[in-house]
């Protein structure tokens, strides 16, 4: 990491760190959820942008890493940190599972398949042999912790602190993964899987690898979600959860770690500004919202601002 970088890093930190003094309860909570799918995405990046796998059903393994959180706490009464990496461990294990049988398709049969998966999840956590487990159409309700140690924060606050902490925590462990060896091993086979494979990168242990890596990233999304907003229910984890986490690595740049933030500042706020515009018809607006990016910024957010940082250093 470069110098100018690492400062950059370290001035965003501390304005992260401010915010949640200088902004409502409501707004800190609205900047809790962009942490969380700014992970989410950045797993969903590693697969889709890094390894050239589409996946339309991630917001499965985010509920997955939900009800793992939610069915911790509320039946067994287990802390919500300690759930977070139980949430990941489960869904690494469960990505990498899904990976194996995928390793068959590609494209567009990839995509349908995922695309399947994602449509399933609601209907099978409101199957009645899981009813006691899931809580049905009824969803679980949980509490919002509160500050441990006295803390003088309110519990928007901590909550924001303890995800911005985790956000962290995986964005250094996934700019690590794609700048080491398994990272370019993952570009390769995106470029090319045949010359990857002559090269003897062992492209099935690999293409499994990044699906189980990015649902723990997006099931440790799911479950910091959860926290957040008290509540898991099916019909919360449909197939638009999915598709809106594809729109968002897209907006935010293809294979681009930043990019996860834009996408999540992109799929958080929009809706809500598309909403003020036009309450008769706000997907409209967030329609048209998605094509004036990708139309001014076609490799996405991070993309045209690394375009605009090399004119302004060209002489």
């Amino acid at each position: 990491m470069s110098r100018k970088t690492l400062v950059l890093a370290i001035v965003l930190l501390i304005v992260a760190c401010a915010l949640p003094f200088v902004v409502s309860n409501y707004r800190t909570f609205q900047f809790t959820l962009v942490l969380v799918y700014a992970i989410a995405l950045l797993g969903l990046n590693i697969l889709t942008g890094y390894n050239g796998q589409i996946s339309l059903g991630h917001g499965a393994f985010y509920a997955l890493g939900a009800y793992c959180t939610a069915i911790l706490m509320d039946r067994w009464g287990v802390p919500y940190w300690a759930t977070i990496p139980v949430a990941g461990a489960v869904c690494l294990g469960a990505g990498f599972l899904f990976g194996l049988p995928a390793l068959r398709l590609e494209g567009l049969y990839l995509a349908l398949a995922t695309f399947a998966l994602g449509v399933a999840t609601p209907q099978l956590l409101k199957y009645h042999l899981l009813e006691k487990w899931t809580g049905g159409v009824q969803g679980i309700v949980i509490m919002k912790p509160a500050p441990p140690f006295g803390l003088p924060l309110n519990p928007d606050q901590w909550l924001y602190f303890f995800t911005l902490a985790i956000a962290a925590v995986m964005f250094i462990l996934g700019w690590n993964l794609i700048r080491g060896r398994i990272g370019r091993a993952l570009v390769a086979i995106r470029d090319q899987h045949i010359a990857a494979e002559a090269m003897g990168i062992h492209n099935a242990l690999y293409k499994s690898l990044a699906f189980g890596v990015s649902a723990m990233f997006t099931g440790v999304a799911g479950a910091l979600g959860a926290v957040a907003v008290q509540f898991v229910a099916p019909d919360s984890f449909n197939i638009f959860l999915s598709i809106v986490l594809l729109v968002g690595i897209v907006v935010g740049g293809l294979a681009s770690i930043s990019g996860a933030l834009y996408g999540a500042l992109f799929i958080q706020f929009i809706p809500n500004i598309a909403d003020e515009i036009s309450k008769a018809a706000p997907w409209a607006i967030f329609g048209a919202f998605m094509i004036g990016f990708v139309y001014l910024m076609p490799t996405g957010v991070a993309g045209a601002v690394r375009l605009l940082t090399a004119r302004r250093k060209a002489p």
